[in-house]
């Protein structure tokens, strides 16, 4: 349920409500715009009655939601949030552009692709210290050691880091990741989103390999249940029966997301299509859908690459689809 205010309540009346509202045992959630406050009552809201806070002159609307996300929910929160990893903005106009390999292989591999990455436009640098793999004999990544390496390419480059967290046991040594990400195999892991929830840094979400746009956002709730609203949503394709491509990507998941969620919606059209041909066109498609930003995953030699090489783009080709891009984001009232 949302209950908006008008924005000539006086605050003793609003701290009223409030009061009112939690003496229900109802959470709040607020939003405040230039012309009025959208309060979100989180809980069971079956003990309101809708007709006395209609009733109320402060009160400009009443409305109950019937989806389960109520604070991933647009209707609790109208304007786009802004999502700021050290200093990079994610929603509204801002387009950032993370890049990186796929797996973290060596200092010297990560620090060469972060510094071609960040001459071509890159914002943020990814890397995978942690790999969740199909098979128990392919490589698993760096682990922790991979961490320190990513941290090493961030003080050369300045770029802030992306990596992904794959058990609750090592929360502590994600304290100074950048933005956290929670891959597809992960999306409902619901104790590891509790988890990042309460570690308090920005997440990257990715959607679940055949989860619905409803079970995505549910999850996108579990972490910002516990008091952390900085999420990132990552379109990154759905398995479906098409066998040209690793996955499908879902472009329609893009508009559809922004009448539903105030979260800032990037793609990752590496991952989605799995054939670094494909990374340009479904990148320049995503633009044009509205994304709010694109995550592509960039090898030095894809071909001896230890993890995704078929889909890892050169630094060159990079910088191609880096061009491209900025050509259209005009056209969509983006900028980097």
């Amino acid at each position: 349920m949302i209950v908006t205010v008008k924005s000539q309540c006086s605050q003793r009346e609003f701290d009223k409500l409030i009061s009112w509202i939690k003496s229900l045992g109802l959470d709040t959630h607020l939003s405040q715009g230039a012309n009025q406050t959208v309060i979100g009552l989180i809980g069971d809201t079956s003990k309101v009655d809708m007709e006395l806070l209609q009733s109320l002159e402060m009160v400009e609307a009443v409305t109950r939601i019937q989806e389960p996300f109520k604070n991933a929910n647009r209707k609790f929160h109208p304007q786009d949030s802004i999502i700021d990893v050290s200093g990079v903005k994610f929603g509204g106009k801002h387009f950032p552009i993370i890049a990186g390999p796929c797996s973290v292989e060596s200092e010297a591999q990560v620090i060469a692709i972060a510094e071609a990455v960040k001459a071509s436009g890159a914002t943020l640098l990814r890397g995978g210290a942690f790999k969740p793999r199909t098979s128990p004999y392919a490589f698993q990544g760096m682990g922790v050691k991979g961490l320190d390496i990513l941290r090493k390419a961030r003080e050369i480059t300045g770029l802030p880091i992306v990596t992904e967290i794959m058990s609750e046991k090592f929360i502590d040594d994600f304290q100074d990741v950048d933005l956290v990400q929670i891959g597809a195999r992960n999306m409902q892991n619901f104790d590891l989103l509790k988890a990042v929830g309460r570690l308090g840094k920005p997440v990257l979400l990715k959607r679940g390999l055949a989860n619905t746009i409803q079970e995505w956002l549910m999850s996108a709730e579990y972490i910002m249940s516990e008091g952390n609203d900085n999420i990132i949503l990552c379109e990154r394709g759905i398995r479906t029966f098409e066998p040209y491509t690793r996955n499908t990507l879902d472009l329609s998941a893009i508009p559809i997301l922004k009448e539903k969620t105030h979260l800032p919606v990037i793609v990752d059209p590496s991952h989605a299509s799995g054939l670094s041909r494909l990374v340009k066109p479904m990148s320049l498609a995503s633009v044009g859908a509205g994304a709010d930003g694109l995550i592509i995953e960039v090898h030095n030699n894809p071909a001896k690459a230890l993890c995704d090489g078929a889909q890892s783009l050169r630094p060159e080709q990079f910088d191609d689809v880096v061009k491209a891009i900025d050509v259209m984001l005009p056209l969509v009232n983006k900028e980097r």
